[in-house]
């Protein structure tokens, strides 16, 4: 290690150590700004202290929890991790995680699609898991081809990374098939029979990633995931390594069998008590990824039995004997599979839907307009709907459109109030976007206890 380098890291765990013990603040991002400030190549020199290598997990949606699943399901094994569990995911965040004065056997980080530039060529990760790719944040993250150059520009700077796609969505096979083009290994994951669930609208991603043409599709599991294939036999879902059958999904929880080539023919039923159709997704991608790093079935469930969501994804609260179940939703697709796991309750229930417009949000909102909004005024599908955060009344006029009469709070506890003449049973589902979901969480911790 250089000198420069091991200023570097001196401050940044000096940094992290003043951050934890003396201001009690989080130190998931600034000791690696720190760090990078004096050395821009501390994460590559840090990348050495890995023995058996990093995985890497990015994707619009799904990232955190994935990533923390797949990380738990290693440590499990025996194996020494370092991981940015709060999901600081760009390189500061990645650069913080990997600050620990000891070494350790993988690295498992959650990364930004865009951050990846920066991220694979330091780490030179064994494999990348892309989950799935969305329209998101179109401000910063520009539209979905932008998204797609960078990842396949990652790729290409790291020749010796496996790609762990997502074999249903044809956004991240268009990544696949140009990274494979530049010689990347590719292995695939994805549902493997038809949950006859109803299609969502899909406002994107129809097309086919070579010719244009308009797919078909044999069945769709949600928004544009699932068996599709190109009318002029130009792309299609390929054959899976890492395949998921025999699926239930709702409310209470996922259960399915995951098996395929991949998999080497042990095949494993798992289930977890958390999560819709994409927490499928994410449970057999973080299972796929465990098995590569030696984890077996057994112990990849006896994870999932203690594994409780964190950082306010698809947490719940009990406030004054109401159930309050909390989760991001940050785009339409997100909006749109939260919409379906509150359908799925067949209980009365309010629901709070929170848009902010702050930095790490994206000022641009209009994507609001993408969200079926409209199937809330199915029967029993939310008895009282109310707006908030900085946009509540750009979310207001969006449901006044869908033919919903919202009521705006400021913050949780005001809606619980509004929420107050529905019966004690009646759960609330609070749905923010990122720079709201950690006040929503810090109030229901201080309102409520915590429900797992």
């Amino acid at each position: 290690m250089s000198l420069r380098t091991a200023c570097a890291v001196g401050l940044g765990r000096l940094t992290s150590w003043g951050l934890r013990r003396v201001l009690h603040r989080n130190a998931s991002q600034l000791p690696g700004r720190v760090a990078l400030g004096v050395d821009p190549h501390a994460l590559e020199e840090l990348a050495g202290k890995v023995r058996q290598g990093s995985i890497v997990v990015c994707g619009t949606n799904g990232k955190t929890t994935t990533n923390n699943v797949l990380a738990s399901a290693v440590e499990a094994t025996g194996a020494g991790i370092l991981c940015n569990r709060a999901g600081a995911n760009m390189a500061a965040g990645v650069t913080a995680a990997m600050l620990s004065g000891s070494a350790a056997d993988w690295a498992v980080m959650e990364a930004d699609e865009l951050s990846t530039v920066h991220i694979l060529p330091a780490l030179q990760p064994r494999y990348l898991v892309l989950l799935n790719l969305f329209r998101d944040q179109l401000d910063r993250a520009g539209e979905i081809d932008h998204v797609q150059d960078t990842i396949v520009q990652s790729l290409a700077s790291s020749p010796e990374t496996t790609l762990l796609a997502c074999g249903d969505d044809p956004l991240s096979m268009g990544v696949a098939r140009r990274a494979a083009q530049r010689g990347t290994k590719v292995m695939t994951f994805g549902i493997g029979e038809d949950l006859h669930l109803p299609p969502d609208r899909v406002p994107e991603a129809r097309f086919c990633q070579v010719c244009g043409a308009e797919l078909a599709y044999d069945y769709r599991t949600y928004a544009q995931l699932g068996a599709f294939r190109c009318p002029n036999g130009d792309f299609e879902r390929p054959a899976l390594d890492f395949v998921a059958t025999g699926v239930t999904a709702d409310r209470t929880g996922v259960s399915f069998t995951a098996g395929g080539p991949g998999f080497g023919g042990n095949s494993a039923t798992l289930h977890a008590g958390f999560g819709g159709v994409y927490m499928v997704y994410n449970l057999l991608a973080a299972y796929a990824a465990a098995s590569l790093a030696g984890v077996d079935g057994l112990t990849f469930q006896r994870v999932l039995d203690g594994y409780h969501p964190e950082n306010g994804r698809l947490q719940h609260f009990v406030v004054d004997q109401r159930e309050v179940v909390l989760n991001l939703a940050k785009n339409p697709t997100g909006f749109n599979q939260n919409i379906s796991l509150l359908m799925a309750d067949d209980r009365p229930k309010a629901a709070y839907f929170v848009i902010n417009d702050d930095f790490n949000d994206g000022k641009d909102i209009s994507w609001i307009w993408d969200v079926d909004f409209e199937r809330l005024v199915a029967p029993r599908a939310a008895d009282r709907v109310i707006a908030g955060g900085h946009r509540a009344n750009d979310l207001q006029v969006r449901l006044k459109y869908a033919g919903i009469q919202a009521d705006i709070a400021d913050n949780v506890e005001e809606a619980l109030r509004i929420a107050g003449d529905l019966d004690a049973a009646c759960p609330l589902y609070v749905l923010t976007n990122y720079s709201a979901l950690w006040p929503a969480k810090a109030e229901l911790e201080r309102m409520g206890e915590r429900h797992d």
